[in-house]
């Protein structure tokens, strides 16, 4: 009987110590802003990577943008590949922990896109298409900022 409850105990222990960590993985290390943002507090490195994939992003779309003008569709694929999910193998799993779910989706959905378009730009080559694919890719960027911000790190 007494291991039954040593058992129950350790069962309701692991239960809440996964809780914990899921409710880290999905709500993130956040604080409210004045302006209705979400403020993500990262550390110095952590935000400047958070900012040179953003500027990564900027330049992949201008990129495929001309590209698609100049129906340069080899390009677009091209571009469009780097900056899809496979861009993402070096992320830090610390820096996942402390961004919220919903933008960890609109990053993720971010780089699927990508991939998207450079799908359509292999296999279709339809420019149209890909216009379209990456003006809906640039709506969950304003989505993002305008949900998002990432303060000066206090130290």
């Amino acid at each position: 009987m007494k291991n039954v409850k040593i058992l129950w105990l350790i069962i309701i222990l692991l239960l809440a110590f996964s809780g914990f960590l899921i409710n880290k993985f999905v709500s993130g290390k956040v604080a409210p802003y004045e302006d209705g943002r979400t403020s993500v507090v990262l550390n110095k490195d952590e935000r400047n990577l958070i900012l040179a994939e953003m500027r990564a992003f900027l330049v992949s779309v201008q990129g495929v943008s001309q590209a698609i003008s100049e129906n340069n569709m080899d390009k677009v694929a091209e571009l469009a590949f780097k900056a899809g999910m496979a861009a993402e193998e070096g992320t830090p799993g610390s820096l996942m922990q402390k961004i919220p779910l919903a933008m960890k989706k609109m990053g993720f959905g971010t780089r699927e896109q990508f991939d998207g378009i450079a799908q359509t730009a292999r296999t279709t080559k339809d420019a149209t298409v890909a216009r379209e694919q990456l003006d809906t890719l640039m709506l969950t960027c304003i989505a993002c900022h305008a949900t998002y911000r990432l303060p000066e790190p206090i130290e």
